[in-house]
C-alpha cells in the first residue's frame, strides 16, 4: 500500500500553534509518477484480463493497483477523468511521432523505398507502440475504448492532410481527397489493429516496411496484374470537372475516363 505521509521539509508558517510542513516537489512529483504508472499498469492488466473499461471501478482499479481510493482521487476525479488523461498523455507522443512522418516528402519516400526501407519516421511511431503495448493494446481491444483509435485516426488525418495535398491537381481536392484520406488513414490502422491483435509478433521495423507498401499496392498488383489508373483524371471526372491532362487513361488496357 502507499504511503501517504512523506518527510517534512522547511517550515513555512504556523497556524494555532500547528506546525505546518512543505512536501519537497522532487519527492511529489516522483510520488506522482509512480502513483500514476501503477494504475496504467493495472488498467492494462484488468483489461487484458478480459475486463470491460465499463465496468472498472475506482476501488477495484486502485485496489489492484496496490493504493488507496483516496490516492486515486488525489489526482482523478474518477474513471472517465483517469483514462481521458491517460489517452491523451498517449496521443501527444502519437501526434509528435505522425508529424514527423508526415515532415517526409515524397522524393525522400522513393527513395527509401527503392532501398528497402520504411518511410522516415515511421519505425520510431511502431517501436513506440510496441514499448508501451500492453497498455495501448488494452485500449484498442475489445474491452477498451471505442473511441481511442477514432481519435488516432483524427491526428493522423489532421497531421497528414495538408502534406498530402501538396502537388495534387486542384479538381481533385475536395471530396474525392477527403474520403481517399480517410481510406488511407483506416487501412493503416487497420493494420496497426491487426498487428496488436496478433502480439506484436513482427518487429516495428518489419511492420514499417509493409505499412510503407501496402499503401502503394495497386488493385491487381499481387496477381502481377495492376490495374494503372489516372487517379487526378478519374477524380475530376467523378467531381464533373474537366482535366487536361496530356493522358486520362483508367485501366492498363488504355481505356479513357469516359469509357
Amino acid at each position: 500500500m502507499e504511503t501517504t505521509a512523506s518527510k517534512p521539509s522547511a517550515s513555512v508558517g504556523s497556524r494555532q500553534g500547528v506546525r505546518v510542513e512543505r512536501t519537497e516537489p522532487g519527492k511529489l512529483d516522483r510520488r506522482s509518477l509512480r502513483t500514476q504508472h501503477l494504475l496504467r499498469r493495472a488498467l492494462a492488466d484488468a483489461l487484458n484480463e478480459d475486463e470491460d473499461l465499463t465496468h472498472i471501478t475506482v476501488a477495484g482499479l486502485a485496489d489492484r493497483a496496490g493504493l488507496t481510493r483516496r490516492t486515486f482521487y488525489t489526482h482523478f476525479k474518477d474513471i472517465p477523468d483517469f483514462v481521458e488523461q491517460l489517452e491523451s498523455s498517449i496521443l501527444g507522443d502519437i501526434r509528435q511521432r505522425i508529424e514527423a512522418i508526415a515532415a517526409s516528402d515524397l522524393a525522400s519516400l522513393y527513395r527509401n523505398i527503392d532501398e528497402l526501407e520504411p518511410a522516415p519516421g515511421s519505425v520510431e511511431l511502431l517501436r513506440y507502440l510496441k514499448r508501451h503495448g500492453r497498455l495501448i493494446g488494452a485500449l484498442l481491444g475489445p474491452g477498451g475504448d471505442p473511441a481511442f483509435s477514432q481519435r488516432i485516426c483524427a491526428i493522423a488525418r489532421e497531421a497528414v492532410a495538408e502534406r498530402m495535398k501538396t502537388g495534387i491537381f486542384p479538381g481533385v481536392v475536395g471530396t474525392f481527397f477527403e474520403y481517399y484520406l480517410a481510406y488511407v488513414v483506416a487501412a493503416e490502422m487497420g493494420i496497426v489493429q491487426r498487428w496488436f491483435a496478433t502480439g506484436l509478433t513482427e518487429s516495428p521495423e518489419t511492420m514499417a516496411r509493409i505499412m510503407t507498401v501496402v499503401a502503394f499496392v495497386r488493385p491487381g498488383d499481387l496477381y502481377g496484374k495492376p490495374i494503372d489508373i489516372n487517379v487526378p483524371a478519374y477524380g475530376a471526372k467523378l467531381m464533373g470537372l474537366k482535366f487536361s491532362g496530356a493522358d486520362s487513361t483508367v485501366s492498363s488496357k488504355g481505356k479513357g475516363i469516359d469509357g
